[in-house]
């Protein structure tokens, strides 16, 4: 039996790239999933998808960036599948610009879904994994948050933000797991949220070399499948061929 069997997790971001994929995946290896995105269309089709497999889905609207949305997501989660085993703070937003570009709307937006939307699922969902005595966080920083390079500081600050968040919350709790994932270059639709027409260029050629979701979606589920008493703190995954 998969020890992802019956596994209650709520995945944030899942409507596209490594939610998407992480979704896909644990749903077909035993994984009750519940999955939160602001595209409402693309939830569903996911969601039928893997309910036509014959798996268990259920989705709802989110913006990670408004606490009663997110406490309102657990909850759901709560009711569907009768709790809450895993909590996967996924979302995240990349609209890289120089600092001199001064796209100040653009760093908040970093800043509320890849900082808050992060506290904000650790919020809605500690209390009842330190309640129920087990669960398990698991916050999608990135190589970014390993080290800075031009155009992605604001976006850099955010994922060693999630990082030290990460870190926090492992040595606060001796009830829950907290892993960190933190991927290099995924083929994703991150880049189309930059409108810098520099950093758009420059972001050609930094993913010219890329994983594939799927491949952070497995080693997500190899994190999850690890025994309760084995916490893995940090994951990094890069393409093998990659420099960054």
């Amino acid at each position: 039996m998969s020890e992802l069997k019956n596994k209650i997790v709520a995945i944030t971001g899942a409507s596209s790239g490594i939610g998407e994929a992480t979704a896909r995946l644990l749903a077909a290896k035993g994984a009750r999933v519940m999955l939160g995105a602001r595209r409402v269309d693309r939830l569903t089709a996911l969601v039928e998808e893997i309910r036509e497999a014959g798996d268990e889905a259920h989705s709802m609207a989110l913006d990670v960036t408004r606490p009663e949305q997110v406490e309102a997501f657990v909850a759901a989660a709560q009711q569907h599948f009768g709790g809450l085993d895993v909590m996967i703070n996924n979302a995240g937003v990349m609209p890289l610009s120089p600092l001199s570009a001064r796209k100040v709307d653009e760093w908040n937006q970093m800043i509320d879904v890849n900082i808050r939307g992060v506290l904000h699922g650790i919020a809605a969902a500690q209390p009842i994994m330190e309640q129920q005595q087990h669960g398990h966080i698991i916050n999608i920083s990135s190589i970014g948050g390993l080290s800075v390079s031009p155009t992605a500081a604001v976006y850099c600050a955010t994922k060693f933000a999630v990082r030290a968040i990460s870190d926090g919350l492992r040595q606060e709790t001796d009830k829950l797991r907290v892993t960190v994932v933190s991927p290099g270059v995924v083929t994703s639709e991150l880049a189309e949220t930059i409108s810098d027409a520099s950093a758009r260029e420059a972001m050609k050629a930094f993913r010219r070399v890329a994983l594939d979701a799927d491949a952070v979606a497995r080693a997500i589920a190899w994190v999850i499948a690890q025994p309760d008493e084995v916490d893995v703190s940090e994951l990094v995954i890069r393409p093998t061929a990659s420099p960054y």
